[in-house]
């Protein structure tokens, strides 16, 4: 069993980490649990001193090095004592060279993965993700880092917060430095506009955190409803030149709240519909990141609601929408994206921004044969409204038009019916062709009965080519359906998997990345047990599967799934 982290946070030094750290310990202990302390630096803070108090204090590890000696925490004191719970301070600390480990924070791995807790602290001037900003604050380099990732892992962050001037009180009472440092720390890193910059990375950098987990709960619940802890604006890009204009816009609209996040979102269609342009895409993705935002894809046919699908999976508070792109007329017969996002929003404020692309119409490549639910209907409505007028217009000519000429007509027909609505649609339209051609075509005229054999053989042999031709142009309707599905998502596996797989964590990113992507609630890694033996009910044995890494909802078999990938 891997032992829990506890992590003191704090804006800078002397805010009290290492008291708050010391007044859980004698809590802890006080409540039955086996604490010690594997490595406190008091700074020589007679507050801090006392408050070790009787607190059972390790040994520590002298270490020799260039004619000095140090001392560091004795991991392997530590893990032979076999406490419950060791205070180990100075997270970021690193080790003198020949150490086994190079930095504290490996130490407390080793204690974690024995099974002990560990409570530690760090300020956030040694997160490595805000180093740079930190430096560029207070002028100070800072040499001791630790990875983001191995903070952020912890199973509790309490911050220890102070005021600037507080601090300063503190420092200036000798509470803090030796009285020969005060004064050039209060002159340089411990400026009140320094301790304030500090705070609001601190307190923004654990805001994240918090988001996260809130983030984690809502997705474990299948909380679909807005909360509007926090502002999140997401901006939509089709792809087209009017993305960067769009980027700004939201990008105006973050900058208004503090804190506010900034996430671009494309939806890639599963179909193989793409009016997008890639060398666009790229260009704009670097815009988002540019201004700290970040870039996601998605997989969906239906744009509007898989961009609501989306923007309510990450809480988004507000959602940027270019006016539509497409002509007037293409207007009159369906709302379009912009209107359909806006009427089922909800919660979610919608901005629809105008630019220079609009009313000029969209380029959009259609992929042939993709039997969607409109183009179905519309087939129907072609087999039925189509072959009556087709009728009309060969009862007007039949003194002119042979019934051969007739069959090859309907046979056209049909054909243009699969077409455009596939198989259900053209077997109609060819059950009514059948009928009308006896009907109205073969003698004798108006009745079912045919006179002449050749006319009986002429209408079998429609029939059974009408149908063959019907299923032949669905088939290929199909395949081609799922090549660009498939080719759609293996683009998009290949875009988020680059994005991941280049990170401290990739394997949970990935899987994020595929929950994300695909509007799952969970997603799921799993590994067959060598041991587990072939058997019928094999998908369902919890025992025959172990668990490699896992977001959202937890599954514990393959058959607790709705969709599987094997590798």
């Amino acid at each position: 069993m891997v032992g829990q982290l506890r992590v003191h946070l704090g804006a800078a030094p002397g805010v009290g980490k290492t008291y708050k750290m010391l007044e859980e310990g004698h809590r802890r202990r006080e409540r039955g649990t086996d604490v010690v302390v594997g490595y406190v630096e008091t700074h020589g803070r007679e507050q801090t001193e006392a408050m070790i108090g009787d607190l059972e204090v390790l040994p520590r590890r002298t270490v020799h090095y260039r004619g000095a000696t140090f001392t560091e925490m004795d991991v392997d004191a530590v893990l032979a004592r076999g406490a419950e719970v060791v205070l180990v301070d100075e997270l970021a600390h690193s080790n003198v060279p020949t150490s086994r480990n190079a930095k504290r924070w490996q130490d407390i791995e080793e204690l974690l993965d024995a099974g002990v807790t560990v409570l530690t602290t760090v300020n956030v001037q040694h997160l490595e993700s805000i180093n740079d900003i930190v430096r560029q604050i207070t002028g100070v380099p800072q040499r001791e880092t630790v990875p983001d990732e191995v903070v952020r892992r912890a199973e509790a962050i309490e911050l220890v917060d102070m005021a600037p001037e507080a601090i300063r009180r503190r420092m200036a009472h000798g509470n803090i430095y030796r009285p020969e440092k005060i004064d050039a720390a209060l002159g340089n890193y411990f400026r009140v506009g320094n301790l304030t910059a500090l705070r609001e990375l601190a307190l923004l950098w654990l805001a994240d955190k918090v988001d996260d987990e809130l983030e984690d709960y809502r997705s474990s619940h299948n909380i679909k409803d807005t909360w509007e802890a926090r502002e999140r604006v997401v901006v939509a890009l089709t792809g087209g030149p009017e993305g960067e204009t769009l980027i700004r816009r939201a990008a105006r609209l973050a900058s208004r709240s503090r804190g506010a996040d900034l996430l671009a979102v494309h939806v890639a269609r599963n179909d193989g519909l793409s009016g997008g342009s890639h060398a666009h895409l790229v260009a704009q993705r670097t815009l988002i990141e540019d201004l700290g935002g970040t870039y996601h894809q998605v997989v969906g046919n239906d744009i509007p609601q898989a961009l609501l699908a989306f923007a309510r999976g990450v809480n988004a508070t507000e959602l940027v929408l270019g006016v539509s792109r497409r002509g007037r007329l293409s207007a009159l017969f369906s709302p379009g994206v912009g209107t359909t996002t806006t009427n089922g929003s909800g919660p979610i404020d919608v901005h629809l921004v105008t630019h220079s692309q609009v009313r000029k119409g969209r380029s959009l490549p259609r992929a042939e044969h993709a039997l969607s639910q409109h183009r179905r209907i519309a087939g129907f409505v072609c087999a039925t409204v189509g072959l009556g007028l087709l009728t009309l217009l060969l009862i007007q000519l039949r003194d002119q038009v042979s019934l051969d000429s007739d069959v090859l007509l309907y046979m056209a027909a049909v054909v243009v019916v699969a077409l455009i609505g596939g198989l259900w649609p053209a077997l109609l339209a060819a059950l009514l062709g059948t009928l009308l051609l006896n009907f109205y075509f073969a003698p004798p005229l108006h009745g079912l009965s045919i006179a002449s054999g050749e006319n009986v053989l002429a209408l079998a042999v429609f029939l059974v080519v009408a149908v063959a031709v019907s299923a032949t142009v669905d088939r290929a309707a199909r395949r081609t359906r799922e090549a660009a599905s498939a080719r759609a998502e293996a683009e998009t596996l290949s875009t988020l998997a680059g994005n991941v797989l280049r990170g401290a964590e990739p394997l949970p990113a990935l899987l994020n990345q595929l929950r994300e992507t695909f509007g799952f609630s969970g997603a799921t890694l799993l590994q067959r047990r060598p041991e587990a033996a072939p058997s019928p009910d094999l998908q369902h044995d919890q025992d025959a599967w172990e668990v490699v890494a896992s977001v959202g909802n937890t599954l514990r078999t393959p058959g607790e799934g709705d969709a599987e990938v094997l590798v």
